[in-house]
């Protein structure tokens, strides 16, 4: 990689912000990927930062769901008290600003490894919200697949403390990806499908250590797309990055849009 403008803690952010909106003001087709890191200005933790949840108390694996009744019903007891706080939760300006790209056809799709659903809640067309690891604001059987929105099963708590699927009387959990589960395979080939079509990826708050959805933006790259990164944290795809903008997401994603949705638009990108 030539040319690469980085900025870091005391260095020039501002040059790295203006190279960001110059490597993407010619874009005809963006894409996001984006971690927990643009949620936490929501005030939703990242669960794998340092002093993270996962630090503290690691999610259980879908074995440990399947075979242990104590875990299932500390999740569940665990879920009533948090459930509300996450469904109650606003988007914040980054979340914002990428939704106001889509809407000016300036970016197709966000793929994202949030299931807090803000990226909706914010104004992007869910159709182009490819949620990698599910979502929490649905509530799955394990056994036989069928689902339900996660309010209707809070409401049943009060009174059905280990709640169980209607259909079969299997195990419930919420629509999200536990240790020991694959990706759902069709937002996957979505999500790679999305990159291969793309000229700029730009990746917001991840980490890019979570296998296989890190490769993402490595198929953008190896597909002809700039990449473009902004983390406060460094990742193991920096050295593939034209950019990198070592902030929060929220100012950096406004200035963007801000910039790009400012003049004449570029020929707007396809559905896909």
């Amino acid at each position: 990689m030539t040319n690469r403008v980085e900025s870091s803690a005391g260095g020039d952010r501002d040059s790295a912000i203006a190279a960001l909106i110059e490597l993407s003001r010619p874009a005809r087709a963006m894409t996001a990927f984006t971690g927990a890191g643009i949620s936490t200005e929501s005030g939703i933790p990242d669960y794998r930062g340092p002093g993270g949840v996962w630090e503290r108390n690691a999610p259980p694996t879908l074995k440990d769901f399947r075979q242990n009744l104590q875990t299932r019903q500390q999740y569940w007891e665990e879920r009533s008290e948090r459930y509300p706080n996450l469904r109650d939760t606003d988007p914040n300006a980054g979340h914002v600003a990428l939704a106001r790209l889509q809407t000016a056809g300036r970016m197709t799709h966000v793929i994202t490894q949030n299931i807090d659903g803000l990226h909706q809640k914010a104004g992007s067309e869910p159709e182009r919200v490819i949620e990698l690891h599910g979502t929490a604001h649905r509530v799955r059987c394990l056994d036989c697949g069928a689902s339900w929105p996660a309010a209707e099963i809070q409401a049943r708590l009060e009174s059905e403390p280990l709640p169980t699927c209607d259909v079969c009387g299997g195990m419930l959990r919420a629509a999200t990806v536990l240790f020991g589960e694959a990706l759902p395979e069709d937002a996957l080939r979505r999500a790679f499908a999305a990159a291969q079509a793309r000229d700029v990826m730009l990746v917001v708050g991840s980490s890019l250590v979570g296998q296989p959805a890190a490769r993402i933006p490595e198929i953008a790259v190896a597909s002809g797309a700039r990449l473009a990164i902004i983390n406060n944290e460094s990742t193991p795809l920096d050295g593939l990055a034209d950019v990198i903008v070592r902030a929060s997401a929220g100012a950096v994603l406004s200035t963007l849009a801000a910039a790009l949705l400012a003049g004449p638009q570029d020929t707007p990108a396809g559905s896909g």
